[in-house]
């Protein structure tokens, strides 16, 4: 096959602990089944709203995925390994409205009676149709700006629980947004294959191709494309674990998605990717904080849309999470530069990543290192290192012949000292 996109010379999951990330990063995906269901969920949803009788019949003009889907970079949402949220914008012909709060209670009522198990809920600025798998599907509409380019609009932000007078229109371009984001990342297709061999692997569904290409069949799709997606959705899941146990807001996907967008390097490890998109939002917020002020991060086409205009709340908040990811990649630096065992590390791959993910990860990682040193398929790093999963593995640089110390991981992977 020839594809016109960038290719790794070599196995771009030779190194152990970039296989490590991506068998993390499998276990928070949308799995192939429920990929392809969403898909046909959130196109089915909004076709509810303009059927026949419904208070919005003949007036959507359009519905498109927005967010993680149109990008590729769903995961499991906040809180769970369970649940995944879809998100839709629907272009309406409500122009004569002027009340956001109207706006949100028409797409209520034209989705109240959808066929599910769980009540639908009118949110802030979209509305919620929930399903008994645990998936849902988010309803943001929208209305095209009179005078706007392509695909610029106004959404409603319109909160039932406070006063009208908040209520207000949100300027945005979440599909421009999307094609800026799938240019600046395109098919790595020799990690795409790889990657995406592991997430059919992980749903029990085998991928049978020639052996000498070892490349997913055409047929078969592309659930994650390139690495910065992949280092992105590792940033995603580990801003979810790191804020489990809080209220209120959190940093928002869309501004990580951005950042990602800005510094992708196609053909750059995993491991390296996670890292500087990692320093990369932790440089922006020390930017904006040495400044005394709250970061701003806007659409890049479309400037008036911001993605920071309900997140951070303060510089306190923002610093922390600067400061979050500054130790996680200090974390993975450390690994990569002086190797370690999945022993040592398993803990604080945990507190990143989350347990049950990493221990599934762990496992599935151990399992198939085994079956390549039984069969004779040995598996090595870039510096030539074997690693096998009876020492236990070596992570890292792999050639080191010894764990890190245990004092040293006290301090390393314990938010103690920076190296």
């Amino acid at each position: 096959m020839n594809h016109p996109f960038p290719k790794f010379e070599i196995d771009p999951l030779q190194d152990p602990l970039d296989a490590l990330l991506v068998d993390i990063a499998v276990h928070v995906q949308l799995p192939p089944g429920l990929h392809e269901k969403a898909c046909g969920r959130g196109e089915a949803v909004c076709k509810h709203m303009e059927r026949e009788g419904s208070p919005l019949e003949n007036r959507v003009r359009r519905y498109y995925p927005q967010g993680s889907m149109r990008i590729d970079a769903t995961i499991s949402t906040r809180g769970t390994d369970e649940e995944y949220d879809l998100d839709y914008v629907v272009e309406l012909d409500v122009h004569h409205l002027t009340s956001p709060g109207a706006v949100l209670d028409l797409v209520y009522e034209a989705l109240r009676d959808y066929p599910t198990l769980k009540p639908v809920a009118r949110q802030t600025r979209c509305v919620t149709v929930f399903f008994a798998d645990g998936m849902h599907v988010d309803v943001t509409p929208s209305s095209l700006l009179p005078y706007g380019g392509e695909r610029e609009s106004h959404i409603f932000h319109a909160n039932p629980e406070r006063p009208v007078h908040e209520q207000r229109h949100v300027s945005m371009n979440a599909y421009g947004f999307g094609d800026w984001y799938n240019a600046r990342t395109p098919i790595e297709r020799r990690f795409a294959d790889a990657v995406n061999r592991r997430i059919y692997e992980a749903a029990g569904i085998e991928i049978r191709a020639d052996a000498q290409f070892d490349e997913v069949p055409d047929q078969v799709p592309l659930i994650v494309k390139s690495v910065t997606t992949v280092a992105l959705q590792l940033i995603k899941r580990h801003r979810n674990v790191v804020y489990a146990g809080e209220t209120g807001r959190i940093p928002p996907s869309v501004m990580l998605s951005c950042i990602a967008g800005e510094v992708a390097s196609p053909g750059l490890p995993l491991s390296d990717m996670v890292i500087r998109l990692a320093r990369a939002i932790a440089r922006r917020i020390g930017a904006a904080s040495a400044r005394r002020e709250k970061v701003s991060v806007v659409n890049p086409i479309f400037a008036d849309d911001c993605f920071t205009d309900r997140w951070p709340e303060n510089l306190r908040q923002q610093d922390d999470y600067a400061d979050k990811l500054t130790k996680l990649a200090n974390g993975l630096e450390y690994i990569k530069r002086h190797g370690s065992s999945l022993e040592d590390i398993q803990d604080w791959l945990r507190e990143c990543f989350g347990s049950h993910v990493v221990s599934a990860s762990i496992r599935r990682f151990n399992n198939r290192t085994g079956r390549a040193v039984q069969t004779g398929s040995h598996a090595y790093t870039p510096r030539g290192g074997l690693y096998v999963p009876s020492r236990p593995a070596l992570v890292g640089i792999g050639s080191v012949a010894a764990a890190v110390p245990n004092q040293a991981v006290a301090h390393t992977f314990r938010g103690g000292r920076r190296w």
